[in-house]
C-alpha cells in the first residue's frame, strides 16, 4: 500500500506525540489512515503537503535512502524578493552548519493558488514577500528553511508538492488517495 496523504500544518508525521510537554500537537492519528502504513520519511510540524505512507519496508527505504536520491519538490514562500545571485547560490548548492548541501533546482514562480492556512502567514504591508520552487534530492534537518534563510530569503510557508514520481495534486489538507487502488478519503 503506498498513500499520498496532504499534511496540514502543525500536524506531526507520528501517530502519537509522544513529547508529553504542554498541549498534546495534532497527529496523524485523526485523518483515518490504515492502521498498517506508516511514514516513509518526514515533514516537519510547521510545513504542509505530500507525505507518502506505506506498509512496504523495502519501498519506504527507497524513497527515503539518500543514495537513491528521490527529488523532493518544494513550493516555498519566501520574505524578500529573490535576486538572480540568490537562486544561483541555491542552484550552486548552500554552506550550512552540517556542510554544504547539494545543488538544488531553483526558480521564481507566480502565487499558486493553495488552500488557505491556519493560522495565515503574517502579512506586513512594507515586506515584499515571492513563491520559489525548490527541488532537493537530500533530506537533512529543516533543509530547505535552512538553505532559503543562508541566501537571505527567510521561509515564510513551505509545501512540498512531489516526491519523485508521487505529485499532491488536489488533495485538501487532511485528505490522503491510495495510489495503488486510486481510492480517495477524508
Amino acid at each position: 500500500m503506498l498513500i499520498a496523504f496532504n499534511k496540514p500544518f502543525q500536524v506531526l508525521c507520528q501517530f502519537t506525540d509522544s513529547t508529553g510537554d504542554g498541549p498534546a500537537r495534532a497527529t496523524l492519528a485523526g485523518f483515518g489512515l490504515p492502521a498498517e502504513v506508516y511514514p516513509a520519511g518526514r515533514l516537519d510540524y510547521d510545513s504542509e503537503g505530500l507525505l507518502l505512507l506505506t506498509d512496504d519496508g523495502r519501498l519506504a527505504h527507497r524513497l527515503t535512502d539518500p543514495r537513491h536520491k528521490a527529488p523532493k519538490t518544494y513550493w516555498v514562500q519566501v520574505e524578500g524578493v529573490p535576486a538572480e545571485e540568490q537562486l544561483a547560490a541555491l542552484r550552486s548548492g548552500v554552506v550550512l552548519k552540517d556542510g554544504l548541501t547539494l545543488p538544488a533546482q531553483a526558480r521564481s514562480i507566480p502565487p499558486p493558488s493553495l488552500w488557505p492556512r491556519h493560522p495565515p502567514v503574517r502579512f506586513r504591508k512594507t515586506v515584499a514577500d515571492a513563491w520559489l520552487e525548490l527541488q532537493i534530492r537530500e533530506g537533512r534537518n529543516r533543509q530547505v528553511r535552512r538553505m532559503t534563510a543562508a541566501v537571505g530569503l527567510p521561509t515564510l510557508r513551505l509545501i512540498r508538492v512531489a516526491i519523485g514520481p508521487h505529485r499532491l495534486g488536489p488533495l485538501a489538507p487532511g485528505q490522503w488517495h491510495d495510489l495503488q487502488t486510486d481510492a480517495r478519503h477524508t
